[in-house]
């Protein structure tokens, strides 16, 4: 079971967007009872919430359902994940700073670390006006194209 974290603020735009495009790769791969597939927010503000009202939108626009309700990702986390997948370089640095150990420092990055067209950040589309959806979302379907093939292709 390869166990996957998306990460980024509040758990309402981008990492519940990575986390059901991923979730539909791997569905249509047919690899999903190889993995376990979650996100979380580096803050707690949103707990039990559903995705941003725009983020649920621009993903059912795209055929991907979004249901998660927000967490906050604690110590705790890096225990349950093998990669833990950061949007942007304020999450990844959050995360950094309570990882418990080597270990979990080592299985944190950035999420378009995996995007063969390029790396860099996800931008936080909260305040951006609606276009930014739409770029957050072919960012993440980007990276995880490539986060699919790599991790299968460690297999």
């Amino acid at each position: 079971m390869i166990r996957v974290c998306f990460v980024c603020l509040g758990n309402i735009c981008r990492s519940p967007q990575a986390e059901g495009i991923f979730r539909q790769l791997v569905q249509e791969a047919g690899l999903q009872d190889q993995f376990h597939i979650d996100s979380a927010g580096t803050g707690g503000w949103h707990a039990g919430e559903l995705a941003d009202p725009r983020t649920r939108a621009t993903s059912a626009r795209r055929g991907v359902p979004l249901t998660h309700r927000a967490q906050q990702f604690t110590e705790q986390h890096f225990a349950a994940f093998d990669h833990v997948l950061a949007m942007d370089r304020s999450n990844l640095a959050n995360l950094l700073a309570i990882a418990p150990d080597e270990s979990s420092r080592q299985k944190t990055r950035l999420l378009r670390d995996h995007d063969p067209a390029g790396s860099g950040e996800v931008p936080d589309p909260y305040a951006g006006g609606e276009r930014g959806f739409d770029e957050v979302f072919d960012l993440c379907r980007a990276a995880c194209v490539g986060l699919l093939a790599e991790l299968t292709a460690e297999r």
